[in-house]
C-alpha cells in the first residue's frame, strides 16, 4: 500500500496519544490519510471514554468532521474503568460513529481486543455488557474482583467485545450497510499499557510461558499491529468482516491449539 492510497479518506482513531493507537495513527498520516485523534489529551478530540458524557462528547466533536470513511477503536487498557472503557467506551464509539460511516462510499471499522479475551470469563458480566446494563456489569465486577482470572475485569471485557462484534457484523445496519467490521486481538505489545508485565523479570517471564509468541518475540511492537489495522480499516478490504484476528505472535495458536476444528 502507498502513501497516496489512503488520500481523501479521513479515519477516526481513539486511544491516539500513545501504543497501538498512536503507532497506528502515525501510519495512516504517512500514507496520505486526514487523522481525527481522539484521546484524554493530546488529540484532535479529548474525551473520556469511561464516561457516559465523554462518550457523548466524542460523537458530537468527531460529528464536526462530517463524513468519515473508518473508525479504529484502539483506547483500553488501564487499572481503573476496565469496563467501562474497554467494552462500554468501545462500543458507544462504533454504534455512535456509524451514521458517519455510512456515508462513505469504503466505510470499515476495526476494534482492538487482545488474548486476554481468552481467558475464563464470567458469564453475568458478559452477559450484561452485551445487554447494554453498564451499572449490573460494572457492580458485578466490583462485587467479584477476581472474576475473570488472572486478566480480571481487562479480560471479560475484551470478551464481551469480541462476542458484540460478531453478532454485530453481519447484520443490516453494518454489513448490510457495506461497513466492514472487525476486531484484532493483539498479543503482548510494548506500549505503556503494558508496561507493568515488562518491567518486572518474574511477571514478564509468567506472562511469556503462559503466552508464548513463538513468531515475532515477546514483546511484539505496535507498528505491527498498526499494519493489520490499516488494512483492516482500508478501501482493500472488501471481502472481511466479523472475524477477530489474533495479533499476537502465535500466542492464541499455541495455548488454544486446534480444539475449535476438532
Amino acid at each position: 500500500m502507498t502513501q497516496s492510497d489512503l488520500a481523501g479518506r479521513t479515519y477516526v482513531v481513539t486511544g491516539s496519544a500513545s501504543g497501538i493507537g498512536a503507532s497506528t495513527a502515525a501510519l495512516l498520516r504517512e500514507r496520505g490519510a486526514q487523522v481525527v485523534g481522539c484521546d484524554l489529551a493530546d488529540a484532535e478530540v479529548n474525551a473520556d471514554l469511561s464516561t457516559p458524557e465523554g462518550r457523548r462528547s466524542l460523537v458530537e466533536q468527531v460529528s464536526g468532521y462530517g463524513t468519515i470513511d473508518a473508525v479504529l477503536a484502539v483506547a483500553g487498557g488501564g487499572a481503573t474503568g476496565l469496563l467501562e472503557t474497554n467494552y462500554f467506551g468501545a462500543v458507544a464509539t462504533l454504534q455512535g460513529l456509524r451514521p458517519l460511516l455510512a456515508r462513505s462510499p469504503a466505510p470499515r471499522a476495526v476494534a482492538v481486543s487482545s488474548t486476554s479475551s481468552l481467558e475464563p470469563a464470567d458469564e453475568r458480566i458478559v452477559r450484561a455488557c452485551l445487554d447494554g446494563d453498564e451499572a449490573a456489569a460494572v457492580a458485578y465486577l466490583a462485587a467479584d474482583p477476581s472474576a475473570g482470572g488472572a486478566t480480571g475485569g481487562y479480560g471479560i471485557a475484551k470478551r464481551a467485545l469480541n462476542r458484540w462484534v460478531r453478532t454485530a457484523a453481519p447484520t443490516a445496519e453494518w454489513a448490510g450497510s457495506g461497513i466492514a467490521l472487525n476486531i484484532v486481538a493483539p498479543g503482548v505489545v510494548d506500549t505503556p499499557a503494558a508496561a507493568w508485565i515488562l518491567a518486572d523479570d518474574e511477571t514478564r517471564k509468567a506472562v511469556e510461558t503462559a503466552a508464548p509468541q513463538p513468531f515475532g518475540g515477546f514483546p511484539g511492537r505496535p507498528e505491527w499491529v498498526a499494519e493489520l489495522l490499516c488494512w483492516l480499516a482500508g478501501p482493500d478490504n472488501r471481502f472481511v468482516t466479523g472475524q477477530v484476528i489474533f495479533a499476537d505472535g502465535g500466542s492464541e495458536a499455541a495455548v488454544v491449539g486446534d480444539r475449535r476444528w476438532r
